[in-house]
């Protein structure tokens, strides 16, 4: 299953539509107000589902993953010389890549390949697209991609 995640080009806080294969709305993210990054996730039918959230007073940038009210896990920034590294404590998930460029790959400890993430180029605003394995996988990744993007808008 893939995923074209596209930010709105006219917008005053993070905002993102997140298409099917057939240019259907998934999900809709909204940005609010807030101490660090705050995004929520909407269903198709408007419905909240789930929240990204930036934990404040760390050593080193971590976000919290909710599905509802539910805390799932966190993805931290770690320290690296060259390109930026990321751990996640999220459904025994391992994410590895060119974060720079934004292609990286999200695996689970077996090995299993769960999201393939490329960046599309040429475009007015960020476009990037989730290869999903398993439909069952595709509101998590879309989570751990929020984060990355909203770590690096951080920087």
């Amino acid at each position: 299953m893939k995923l074209l995640f596209k930010q709105r080009l006219f917008s005053w806080f993070d905002s993102y539509d997140i298409y099917d294969e057939g240019e259907n709305v998934l999900f809709t993210v909204e940005g609010q107000l807030a101490w660090g990054h705050k995004l929520h996730i909407h269903d198709h039918r408007g419905e909240h589902i789930a929240t990204i959230r930036q934990a404040l007073f760390t050593f080193r940038p971590q976000f919290e993953l909710y599905e509802g009210e539910t805390l799932l896990g966190t993805i931290e920034k770690q320290w690296s010389l060259f390109t930026p590294a990321f751990e996640l404590d999220f459904r025994g998930w391992d994410i590895e890549g060119s974060f720079m460029e934004w292609d990286y790959t999200i695996t689970d400890r077996s090995g299993r390949t769960v999201a393939v993430i490329t960046k599309e180029l040429f475009n007015f605003t960020d476009t990037y697209v989730i290869d999903v394995d398993r439909e069952s996988d595709a509101l998590h990744a879309l989570m751990v991609v929020l984060a990355i993007d909203a770590e690096k808008c951080s920087r």
